[in-house]
């Protein structure tokens, strides 16, 4: 589909009508500075406007690095760290990590060393289908 043609965007009204400090005026400043990126978002339904993703993929993280400070030891740092990393790996896997845990450990008594992939997040996952 070919990109839809911006007629330029004045506004019906005369910007030095409205007292130039007014939260209004300082309103229609900010929309106006950035229609000329709008066609983008507009044109190209896939287009995030926000970074609400990233940031929600890197809240753990944040989280995690205050978690850290108290971990009492480097030991106790680099267990966290494990912990955090077969989290993560369990989500990135569309995986429960609650769950996945939940079942590793009532597994992992008897499963022999040699077999200890199979109780990876994709196994799992792939059992649980």
């Amino acid at each position: 589909m070919p990109p839809l043609p911006w007629p330029s965007i004045a506004p019906p009204f005369s910007l030095p009508k409205i007292s130039g400090k007014s939260p209004l005026a300082q309103a229609i400043r900010y929309a106006l500075g950035r229609m000329p990126k709008a066609p983008g978002y507009l044109d190209h339904g896939f287009l995030e406007a926000d970074n609400n993703t990233a940031e929600r993929a890197v809240k753990p993280v944040a989280i995690g690095r205050k978690n850290w400070l108290f971990a009492g030891s480097e030991r106790g740092g680099k267990a966290m760290a494990n912990a955090y990393t077969l989290i993560e790996t369990a989500k990135l896997n569309n995986v429960d990590p609650q769950a996945w845990l939940t079942w590793v450990l009532t597994q992992i008594a008897d499963h022999k060393i040699n077999r200890i992939d199979e109780l990876l997040p994709w196994r799992y996952a792939a059992q649980a289908a």
